[in-house]
């Protein structure tokens, strides 16, 4: 795996989530996980999964899963991940 390439890609998907709305992103509690397929720049396939919890209790601040590997076994054991909070009043927790 391009780990760079892996970085951008999470990178990118992160900040598409953190443009969402706390009620947008509570919709991920309801889905479970979720796996999505993106295409690096030198073609390579990626697996993102996001995935969202109660930081701490229920209906609080959620915390917000991002990670992603190429597929193969020694990635798909150990993907590059990232997450963040987000207050139900649509601040950043810890930043």
């Amino acid at each position: 795996m391009n780990r760079e390439e892996a970085q951008k890609i999470l990178d990118s998907q992160i900040s598409e989530l953190r443009a969402k709305t706390y009620d947008e992103l509570r919709r991920f509690l309801e889905r479970g996980a979720v796996t999505v397929e993106a295409v690096g720049s030198s073609g390579a396939q990626y697996q993102l999964e996001i995935e969202a919890v109660w930081d701490q209790e229920p209906e609080s601040d959620l915390r917000v899963f991002v990670s992603v590997d190429d597929g193969t076994v020694g990635r798909a054991l150990s993907p590059l991940t990232d997450d963040f909070i987000i207050s139900a009043n649509g601040t950043f927790v810890g930043e």
